[in-house]
């Protein structure tokens, strides 16, 4: 997931342009894009292009940004969503264990009411001072969580912390990663509002590249291509994420929520992953 593009939840038009496009996962989101007055046509219009053959079909790992756990809209948005399609769920603003393991009792029990079969994962932002704190009893919380996102802008903005000084960028991103790393998940680097800065979107990737990130959040497609040549992959990647894949083919593993290459757990969102780096591999 070298590169994750942000898609407007309450711009539908703009869906089939994402999905055409070069980044490995698109997160549709129900949150800060969308006003309250629309938040309702933006759950409608992203549950049903997520139904859609040629989203089911795409090697993209289709994520939805929900609104915070402690918000009314919530509930809502997981009943909604929640479907074969959705490898992820982004929650935002969490700032405890506690509020992971209601965020999973809800969705525990829309899966339930959808029959459902697979868990679905979450992917959860760290983006406050308390969050930061809570970090890696955040990413341990329950096995759903699959990684942790930083929110630099969220972190930083609020407090006058200069986001350009290296030393505060690079405290911010080994922090989470340390703490990704001790729940052994993985670690995704934020979103770069400054779209034609294309240099310091570069320095941060590069930075979070060295530091064992997966990839980078994305707000504009200019930004994919960027964000793709900072987190390329290796032959050693590429190759694993092939073993991946023909394990899924294998008769055994067929219609397995879960299975097991090179001594990893492997479910949906790391297999969206590997077929991702074999599609964006045989692109390039």
């Amino acid at each position: 997931m070298r590169s994750k593009l942000f898609v407007p939840g309450a711009r539908p038009e703009l869906f089939a342009k994402a999905l055409a496009g070069d980044a490995d996962a698109l997160s549709f989101d129900l949150e800060d894009a969308v006003p309250l007055h629309l938040k309702g046509a933006a759950r409608t219009a992203i549950a049903s292009f997520l139904a859609t053959e040629a989203a089911l079909q795409s090697p993209k790992v289709m994520i939805v940004r929900t609104n915070a756990p402690s918000t009314p809209y919530f509930a809502d948005d997981v009943n909604e969503v929640i479907s074969e399609g959705v490898a992820l769920l982004n929650l935002p603003k969490v700032e405890s264990a506690a509020e992971v393991r209601a965020a999973v009792d809800v969705i525990a029990l829309a899966e339930a009411t959808h029959g459902l079969q697979r868990r679905t994962r979450l992917l959860v932002n760290i983006e406050t001072p308390r969050a930061l704190a809570h970090a890696a009893a955040i990413a341990g919380a329950h096995p759903r969580v699959a990684g942790l996102q930083l929110g630099l802008a969220d972190m930083f903005e609020p407090h006058g912390i200069d986001r350009r000084d290296r030393a505060n960028l690079h405290a911010i991103l080994f922090a989470v990663r340390m703490a990704a790393a001790q729940a052994d998940v993985f670690a995704l680097d934020g979103a770069y509002a400054d779209i034609a800065d294309e240099e310091g979107f570069r320095d941060e990737a590069a930075m979070a590249r060295r530091l064992g990130y997966l990839g980078k959040s994305c707000v504009h497609p200019r930004q994919v291509a960027l964000a793709n040549a900072a987190f390329a992959v290796s032959e050693y990647e590429l190759a694993a994420a092939q073993r991946i894949v023909e394990a899924a083919q294998a008769p055994a593993n067929q219609g397995r929520g879960a299975f097991m290459v090179d001594g990893k757990m492997i479910d949906l969102p790391f297999l969206k992953r590997a077929q991702a780096l074999l599609a964006a591999a045989h692109k390039s």
